[in-house]
């Protein structure tokens, strides 16, 4: 006879069904299985791929060093039913439907795992010759682009931007990125952390070309604001992405100002046994004392693990991670960990003119946020010292000889 208290047996019999098919949604199926549930799961995803990681569609996979980057789950050794090339279209709380387009899927437990999407650039859609990259069918379309060795306008020098640029180049493309801004990155980092970055695109025969707005794009060219109209044999639009939710419209489900699902700290929604995970979905931070919405692919790692153990009634600890990323970039490796703009005070660890070096921020002493090129070390101990919540000795963490968890306050 089973131990299990009512309402774990209660929990174990419910049916969970995931939409989305993405890291998030994948790993909340995973999270499920290895911490003990045995009731049925079904993830739902919109592509008819098996499911895959991201990461890599703007590096192997574009340079066709990989076919693809599918996740290496046995689907099914774990009993996880996958519904694929079937969009979800709408819910209905009350009766604890998905309206998909396959029909009705009824549901105990619901997970929203869908993402982001990217944002488009108007007047742009539908015009030959321009592309987005966010899904494997994405980079499919832009490998012959490669090969062929078109000249490239991207739109856009964020991080999307830069490491397609950096494919390009590497292709042996000619590249040219129009930024609005007057900085790459100007929506992530301050001035004067992404000042130095402007050079990095240079350095890689890039040329980069700042408070340039696009008028329009047309076949062959994208026309800029200022008259200025620019060759174009492929357009990527790289300008940011927005969580997945359109389809949520109506349901209840209660949405922040970006789109996002307003999750609370153990990731659940405004609807009972809905939960939200990942790109699509925002969370209070105690640590940061705001909410975060990470489009990045730690948070889609790690969330799964708190929606798993709550499904399964085990009450797990709020979810407030350090959030984590990383860009391979002009022949760099950027690591970023934390929220700066919590942060009142910079230093910085080396020299940005030179090929490795760190920035940190700190509030009050304490260590809040960190970004570290070519210098992994500093950002595995910062992490490490931003979850510990340690205050930092300014003078100490300047010194780019010194290890950087050795820079603590007495």
């Amino acid at each position: 006879m089973s131990e299990q208290t009512p309402h774990e047996g209660t929990a174990q019999r419910r049916r969970v069904v995931v939409v989305g098919a993405g890291m998030a949604g994948v790993q909340t199926a995973v999270a499920l299985r290895e911490q003990g549930f045995k009731g049925p799961v079904t993830v739902i995803g919109a592509e008819p791929h098996q499911p895959y990681d991201r990461p890599p569609l703007s590096k192997a996979v574009l340079l066709g060093t990989a076919e693809g980057s599918a996740f290496d789950v046995d689907f099914e050794s774990l009993g996880v039913e996958l519904r694929l090339g079937c969009e979800a279209h709408g819910l209905r709380p009350d009766a604890r439907e998905l309206d998909t387009e396959h029909g009705v899927v009824p549901y105990d437990v619901l997970v929203l795992a869908t993402g982001a999407e990217p944002v488009t650039l108007p007047g742009a859609e539908g015009v030959p010759g321009t592309h987005l990259l966010r899904t494997l069918d994405d980079a499919a379309r832009l490998r012959p682009v490669l090969a062929r060795q078109h000249d490239i306008v991207v739109v856009g020098a964020g991080w999307i931007g830069a490491e397609f640029a950096t494919a390009a180049r590497e292709a042996g493309c000619a590249v040219t990125v129009v930024e609005a801004a007057g900085r790459p990155l100007a929506g992530a980092l301050p001035a004067e952390v992404a000042a130095p970055m402007a050079g990095w695109y240079a350095d890689a025969g890039v040329t980069l070309r700042t408070h340039a707005r696009v008028d329009r794009v047309e076949p062959g060219a994208v026309l800029l604001a200022d008259g200025t109209r620019l060759p174009a044999g492929a357009v990527v639009v790289g300008i940011g992405a927005r969580p997945a939710t359109a389809w949520l419209a109506g349901s209840g489900v209660e949405l922040g100002a970006h789109g996002e699902v307003l999750a609370d700290d153990r990731l659940r929604t405004s609807v009972p046994d809905v939960y939200a995970v990942g790109d699509c979905a925002s969370f209070p931070s105690a640590r940061y004392g705001e909410r975060l919405l990470v489009h990045h692919w730690d948070n889609a790692l790690q969330g799964p693990r708190t929606v798993a153990a709550d499904i399964l009634g085990e009450a797990p600890a709020v979810y407030d991670p350090v959030p984590y990323f990383w860009s391979e970039q002009f022949g760099r490796f950027v690591q970023y960990a934390g929220h700066h703009a919590a942060g009142d005070r910079i230093v910085w660890r080396g020299d940005p003119a030179g090929p490795s070096w760190t920035v940190c921020w700190l509030c009050e002493d304490r260590l809040v946020a960190l970004l570290a090129v070519g210098r992994p070390r500093d950002l595995a101990q910062g992490r490490r010292l931003i979850e510990a919540g340690r205050t930092m000795d300014a003078e100490a963490l300047a010194d780019p000889a010194r290890p950087l968890k050795s820079a603590t306050a007495a």
